[in-house]
């Protein structure tokens, strides 16, 4: 291992003697009462913050609302289950890297080879590109209903099936997209600045993920004499398993399909970007073999329990909003986040749900575009194999900015991206989990860190649990997203060709 992929000239840069200090402390802390160690693992964390922002956002509050809205209580075990298998790979993540101190594009490169290496970072860039459209999207609709709300000005004008803004409308889009734009160059720059930034920016996220918790919480208290509590329950253990659709007229098979919704959730709770970005924060912040038991902590407080408190929230909410039905439970198929936050407005006349709402999905937006902003900072430099600098860093921090022109454009019109996009991200992340699985268990690589005896054994029945439901999330949405759009063009285009040579369909 070569000095040059070593670590991050970040912390243990700026500030070694704090890092010191803190590895001094982590070592008396595990002498100390379970409760003095909740404390002080608690105000140490930080990377997990990361991971908390950018699956919080437009993804996980559409599967959350479509779950809420089609089947109630019956999925709040799905997301829980879908993160918990998540963190565990995240944790062999953390393992293999704490214990090489070793940047992992590199090492896992000369390990596995690079061209695997290659298509991961290539992976987490393009989803980091393609994710942040949506966040634009979901951001500048979610604005302007809270305008909407609130002043009662029209700023969408519906034309048949298609949605036109008004001049006001764009104006309030583009200055909201411009508006977290500058939120977050401020924040992400700061990051990769000094010591000082980085807290300064792990402080920012968890005020994100702070107000959305708020926001959905707040709309889930003022409707909780409605909630079933024994019904809450249930869900989260299981009760109903994957609920069935009853056959009815005018259901398709879309409708219907319960299962390709819940092992969807499943597979797709972690992103692939996301896997690029844990272990370079986990390097920024200068930790290492001193702070393996920290870095569980801080995957459990950070990103579990966030994910788990947001997701559960949204599907309460959509529960009691008046959108499920018990009596006709089938997949909502195309229910949004804004339909969601307009459902709650005609549950409380003073309209307060829909703006608590439509406030916390602006949060998720704004924590998701910081994180994607931070991972092509550190995924560029590494592809092209360049020093880390701060004037680097900050760069490619602008790559996935082109996003932006998502607060008036949905990137789905142009058909041939998200197609792109999605065969290489949903292919990469369960090829990702492998490479993980094989490391974590190398014992070339990383010596006695691979584990012994029957936790090894149990940690590794999770590892390949989390990769077979990884898996099956990518094919289906690498067949709904990659297959099926082809299908259709194809379709299409011999439909069109038998229009203009005069043939009659059969």
């Amino acid at each position: 291992m070569t000095t040059a992929t070593k670590g991050l000239p970040m912390t243990a840069k700026w500030d070694p003697e704090k890092l010191e200090r803190e590895i001094q402390e982590l070592r008396e802390l595990e002498q100390q009462p379970a409760s003095r160690r909740f404390w002080g693992y608690l105000k140490r964390t930080g990377p997990g913050l990361l991971q908390s922002a950018m699956t919080l956002g437009a993804g996980s509050a559409s599967a959350s609302v479509m779950a809420g809205a089609s089947f109630g209580y019956k999925l709040l075990w799905v997301q829980p289950v879908a993160m918990f298998l998540g963190v565990c790979m995240m944790a062999a993540l953390a393992n293999i890297v704490l214990t090489t101190g070793e940047r992992p594009y590199r090492g896992f490169g000369r390990q596995l080879g690079m061209p695997l290496a290659f298509l991961w970072a290539l992976g987490a860039i393009v989803a980091s590109i393609i994710w942040h459209f949506p966040q634009y999207t979901l951001a500048g609709g979610a604005m302007r209903d809270l305008v909407t709300t609130i002043s009662g000005a029209s700023l969408e004008i519906k034309t048949g099936s298609d949605t036109q803004l008004t001049s006001l409308g764009l104006l309030v889009s583009w200055l909201t997209g411009f508006a977290i734009l500058a939120i977050n160059i401020t924040t992400t720059w700061r990051y990769g600045s000094h010591a000082r930034g980085i807290r300064f920016y792990e402080w920012f996220l968890r005020g994100v993920i702070g107000l959305v918790i708020l926001s959905f919480g707040a709309v889930v208290i003022l409707q909780a004499g409605k909630i079933q509590w024994s019904e809450v329950l249930k869900g989260f253990f299981g009760w109903y398993g994957i609920p069935q659709v009853a056959d009815a007229p005018g259901l398709t098979s879309e409708h219907r399909d319960s299962l390709t919704l819940v092992l969807g959730m499943l597979g797709a709770s972690v992103g692939i970007n996301m896997t690029f970005l844990y272990p370079y924060s986990l390097l920024a912040k200068g930790w290492g073999p001193a702070h393996k038991t920290l870095a569980r902590w801080d995957l459990v407080m950070s990103m579990f329990i966030p994910f788990v408190l947001v997701t559960s929230l949204v599907i309460l909410a959509m529960t009691v909003s008046g959108v499920f039905q018990p009596d006709k439970e089938f997949v909502q198929v195309g229910m949004s986040p804004l339909q969601a936050s307009q459902s709650l407005a005609q549950l409380m006349g003073d309209k307060l749900g829909r703006i608590i709402f439509d406030l916390g999905l602006l949060g998720m937006c704004c924590g998701a575009i910081s994180a994607h902003m931070v991972v092509c900072g550190f995924t560029v430099c590494e592809m092209l194999g360049l020093e880390y600098t701060v004037a680097r860093y900050r760069l490619f921090t602008l790559v996935p900015v082109i996003g932006i022109l998502g607060v008036v454009f949905n990137i789905n019109r142009v058909i041939w991206f998200p197609i792109v996009a999605s065969a290489i991200c949903f292919t990469m992340l369960p090829i990702a989990y492998l490479m993980f699985f094989v490391l974590q268990n190398s014992r070339a690589y990383i010596g006695e860190a691979v584990g012994r005896g029957w936790r090894r054994v149990v940690f590794n029945f999770l590892l390949l649990a989390a990769l077979v439901v990884a898996t099956i999330g990518s094919v289906i949405q690498i067949h709904k997203r990659v297959i099926q759009p082809i299908r259709s063009l194809f379709v299409s285009a011999v439909q069109i060709q038998d229009e203009s040579s005069g043939v009659k369909p059969s």
